[in-house]
């Protein structure tokens, strides 16, 4: 697998790798995990792995901003940055 971790979020955080091939593992309770190109490996905090589909994964979780790809403090977002963040917001909370 080429890709590296990245951090998504949803109530709770989570490390997750897309997969570029298809991938399968039994877990340390016997349990069977299996995905394809494009399905999302998942780690959560206390270690345990499981695999997510893509289309399930991409409608529940939102990758977090790394430090590379935060824009500058002297950047002012425009409105509709507060608007889709005050959307999303009342999105979470119904």
């Amino acid at each position: 697998m080429e890709t590296e971790w990245q951090t998504y979020r949803t109530r709770f955080l989570v490390k997750a790798k897309q997969l570029d091939a298809p991938l399968s593992f039994c877990d340390s309770l016997g349990r069977e995990h299996a995905g394809v190109a494009g399905d999302y490996l998942v780690e959560f905090a206390d270690g345990v792995l499981r695999i997510a589909p893509r289309e399930l994964f991409e409608d529940i979780y939102v990758l977090m901003e790394t430090e590379r790809r935060k824009r500058p403090c002297s950047t002012v977002p425009n409105r509709n940055h507060f608007v889709s963040t005050a959307l999303y917001s009342k999105m979470l909370s119904s």
